[in-house]
């Protein structure tokens, strides 16, 4: 049960050349839902599953299922389900999302020429709008497939040019039918880059996630008065941008002064908007993110509850008026003891070194979790790099981490 190595990075390379953008280091892709750049990724994507036999449905939120369901499966029973997302962030890498798509498809193409005979379907998908960077906050894709969001909400999000992401499918023919339903699914396996350096660290090829991080996201108001910067003394201001450096610096120190150390715990202030934004102008105000994670969402609580207490001390302090909104809320998520248990045997029959470790970030396995059994594969990550064109992976490893998927692909579908 050998993975072809070769086809598996064909499909990736010609994959990162929709939406290509020129970078001096490394190889770089623009895939925004919804343009020129999607629409050939998603065209690409069909092609190779219609090549190895598997028959192609998507859904009206444009999330595209390849089904594999030859003599010896039973139709009827609860599919087998792996894939990933095939759009990315602005300049991103071309691995984050299309090394999943694509692992999914060269396994069942291994199982395939293995002459493996499943007992249930296997499923290949890629979800649509897993990076959030057009419509919404991401996971569009999987939020509809496992109920969180309804089929009409999601094409109502519109991006920020006030096109609903319903006609952005329909322009570039990939606005469906009906809807996905991850809850159908016997299991969900999805493959990853790591996105840090853990697995590099160790030695290891395979990474098998135990937990995925939960995330609060938090709109923060704080408000003063614009001033003139020449004439306004410093004693007289109510300088919102030297509130909000405040309020930065309590957020990123906040994790640390936890008695628990817990250290999963992360706290980002990501993204600032600064008012009226003048280089002769006091700041009269700032809306900004915070970001919460860890695996324990006790530890979430506590962190943003921290947030709230640095503004409430502003205000105390300075003259500025703040306000903590969340925007929203997702709690951690396990995966499934069966699936690590398969998937650590599969890695064992390989003979590919694997290491357990959490996901500090979401991927669509987060949302399919909670209503299925889930697993989520890491492949190493070249200095822990993505979101960038500089991302890589080997493609040793990318085989290495698709030959583990294969295999358990192959005792589930049996089992």
């Amino acid at each position: 049960m050998d993975v072809n190595q070769a086809r598996l990075r064909s499909d990736l390379e010609a994959t990162a050349e929709f939406g290509a953008v020129p970078s001096p280091a490394g190889r770089g892709r623009t895939v925004l839902t919804g343009t020129d750049a999607d629409r050939r990724a998603r065209e690409f994507f069909c092609e190779r599953l219609r090549d190895a036999g598997l028959t192609v449905r998507t859904d009206a939120v444009g999330t595209i299922v390849g089904r594999w369901c030859p003599d010896s499966a039973d139709p009827d029973a609860p599919a087998v389900a792996t894939g990933s997302h095939l759009d990315s962030v602005p300049e991103g890498g071309i691995f984050d999302g299309p090394l999943g798509v694509y692992a999914g498809l060269e396994a069942v193409r291994t199982l395939q020429e293995a002459g493996v005979e499943p007992a249930r379907p296997i499923d290949v998908v890629s979800f649509t709008e897993e990076e959030g960077q057009r419509f919404g906050g991401g996971l569009i894709g999987s939020g509809v497939a496992v109920g969180e969001l309804s089929v009409e909400e999601a094409l109502a999000i519109e991006d920020a040019d006030g096109v609903p992401l319903g006609d952005a499918l329909a322009d570039i023919g990939f606005r469906g039918d009906g809807r996905i339903d991850a809850g159908e699914w016997d299991s969900w396996l999805e493959v990853h880059i790591e996105q840090s350096e853990r697995l590099t660290d160790a030695g290891a090829q395979v990474g098998i996630v135990s937990s995925i991080v939960g995330l609060t996201r938090c709109h923060v108001e704080i408000r003063g008065e614009a001033d003139h910067a020449g004439t306004t003394s410093m004693t007289t201001r109510a300088d919102a941008l030297a509130a909000a450096g405040e309020f930065l610096l309590d957020v990123e120190a906040a994790p640390a002064a936890r008695t628990d150390r817990n250290e999963t715990a992360v706290a980002t202030v990501g993204r600032l908007n600064v008012s009226p934004n003048a280089p002769n102008v006091v700041a009269g105000a700032v809306d900004l993110t915070v970001d919460v994670r860890d695996v324990d969402y006790g530890t979430i609580e506590a962190l943003t509850d921290a947030a709230r207490e640095s503004l409430t001390r502003l205000e105390r302090e300075r003259p500025v008026e703040t306000s903590l909104d969340h925007a929203w809320d997702r709690r951690p998520v396990e995966m499934s003891p069966r699936l690590r248990a398969v998937v650590r045997e599969a890695g064992e029959a390989a003979g590919v070194n694997s290491l357990d470790l959490h996901s500090g970030a979401g991927h669509d396995t987060m949302h399919v979790g909670s209503v299925t059994d889930a697993a989520l594969l890491f492949a190493p990550s070249e200095d822990g790099i993505s979101h960038n064109p500089r991302e890589w992976t080997d493609w040793a490893d990318c085989a290495a981490v698709t030959q583990v998927l294969a295999r358990s692909l192959a005792t589930l579908t049996n089992s």
